[in-house]
């Protein structure tokens, strides 16, 4: 007969140790995940405007490229790169609100002064498993900024 172990300290089946530890190293830059305000009306143009952005969630975050830019063969047989734009993965605690399709990221803080400012659209509500440490989402550069 065995004795239950104590689940209290477990968040899933990893020690909630294992994932401090990884969020703490992995997690290092300030992000946020924003979307678009509620229109409101311009009293001195009696037109609506777009609203404030709403943020979801700004907090500890990372980024990385999901992969490089492809090449694809159209019918002609001529190279070209499909979509223009690399794709990315957001990593976020699993205690973090999770992003909708359309909602827009940036890099409020990070060491990579290249990447403040940077602006990328969430292609994906964000991926599960099993077995997760921290919460990916899939995104796509909108628009570059920072200083290299």
């Amino acid at each position: 007969m065995s004795t239950p172990t104590d689940t209290s300290a477990q968040s899933g089946i990893l020690p909630n140790s294992v994932i401090a530890l990884v969020e703490r190293k992995l997690l290092t830059d300030t992000v946020r995940i924003f979307r678009p305000g509620p229109m409101v009306l311009d009293p001195t143009t009696g037109q609506y405007v777009p609203g404030p952005d709403v943020i979801v969630y700004e907090g500890p975050g990372a980024h990385r490229p999901a992969s490089g830019p492809g090449i694809v063969l159209r019918l002609e047989g001529q190279p070209y790169r499909d979509d223009g734009d690399a794709r990315y993965t957001l990593f976020t605690p699993l205690s973090a609100p999770v992003a909708a399709i359309g909602d827009r990221v940036t890099v409020v803080h990070s060491e990579d002064t290249a990447a403040v400012g940077r602006v990328w659209r969430v292609l994906d509500p964000g991926e599960t498993a099993t077995v997760e440490v921290v919460r990916a989402t899939w995104m796509r550069i909108d628009k570059a900024g920072g200083t290299a």
